[in-house]
């Protein structure tokens, strides 16, 4: 109850937040700048066309990601639970803990490749990347600010007064400020530099037993993680559970058909992102495949591709783990232009 009153309290901000986001009138547009987006990728979801990526946006945008001052007592940032390090997913834990020791109710998704996202968190709560950031800075359990008292302390700070007014050109800093710049450097945390993009770029080759995992995969896995992005974003019940304790995608909905759905996460990075599912319950990648070949529990809302198991022998499961790898992007783990100031 307490996730859906939050999430629903999100989407009302939303609507009132929205149209000011929507306005352009202020902002400025110096050393505009934009994403490296391979050919065989679609084109980003997100419309840059009211909030045009620049170097000073995206730079103010980083300095907060990682500033703790936007927590209720200056102890975490968002940094703290995204951490470059695990391609912006949680220091490899089951929960991720907040202020004063709180621990979180769902796993810390990875972010990147958020423009291409029409939606976001595991039940979808949140349907815009300028708005996104609101959820984890009120949440009780996560960051526990307050929208008047994250202004209040920007507005009070020297540092971020002139920062903000060099870019925005206007002397008090609003709630419309804070979502663009944050936007415009979660829009520039992209991973298309691993393995599988050198392969596809025609700069690299599959190993045999890559090869042999990514045509498993093609067969077993694609519909859902859909390359190249490896997910459709789209909401399913993949088996976990037979009856709901977080009723997921249901709790924005509040439609039976929804209990149990969750959002379908890209596997790019995936070998960094452990442990995996929206509750963290699977610590290693094996785990995940015997899920899906052994471990699916029926209930009414269960995917209808997962109805029946996916047989695969102990080769062919390290053979998918080993293309899996594949999707691995080094370089975004070391970028400096989005690695804590």
């Amino acid at each position: 109850m307490k996730i859906m009153i939050k999430t629903i309290l999100v989407c009302v901000l939303f609507v009132f937040l929205l149209p000011s986001c929507q306005n352009n009138e202020d902002i400025q547009t110096p050393d505009s700048v934009s994403l490296d987006v391979p050919n065989y990728v679609e084109k980003p979801f997100y419309n840059f066309k009211n909030n045009p990526l620049t170097k000073e946006g995206i730079q103010l945008g980083r300095l907060l990601f990682y500033d703790p001052i936007l927590s209720s007592d200056s102890s975490i940032s968002c940094g703290s639970c995204h951490s470059q390090s695990h391609a912006f997913a949680d220091h490899n834990m089951k929960l991720s803990i907040g202020v004063k020791g709180r621990s979180g109710l769902r796993n810390s998704p990875a972010l990147f490749n958020l423009a291409w996202n029409q939606s976001f968190m595991w039940d979808g709560g949140i349907n815009h990347i300028e708005i996104m950031p609101l959820a984890p800075l009120t949440n009780h359990l996560e960051m526990d600010e307050t929208m008047p008292n994250i202004l209040l302390k920007l507005n009070r700070s020297p540092f971020y007064k002139k920062q903000f007014n060099s870019f925005f050109k206007q002397s008090t800093i609003n709630d419309q400020q804070l979502f663009y710049v944050f936007a415009q450097f979660m829009a520039t945390i992209t991973s298309f530099n691993s393995k599988y993009d050198e392969v596809k770029k025609d700069q690299n080759s599959f190993t045999n037993s890559e090869l042999k995992g990514y045509n498993l995969f093609i067969k077993h896995c694609n519909t859902c993680h859909k390359e190249p992005l490896f997910t459709d974003y789209s909401f399913r019940n993949n088996g976990l559970d037979s009856s709901f304790e977080d009723k997921g995608r249901a709790l924005i909905t509040l439609n039976h058909s929804d209990e149990g759905l969750f959002k379908v996460p890209s596997l790019r990075n995936v070998m960094l992102t452990y442990p995996y599912m929206h509750d963290g319950r699977f610590r290693y990648i094996e785990d995940v495949l015997n899920h899906y070949a052994n471990g699916i529990k029926k209930s009414k809302t269960l995917d209808e591709n997962l109805t029946t198991k996916i047989s695969l022998n102990t080769e062919e499961k390290q053979q998918i783990i080993d293309f899996l790898k594949t999707l691995t992007d080094y370089k975004l783990l070391t970028r400096q232009d989005i690695s804590e100031p």
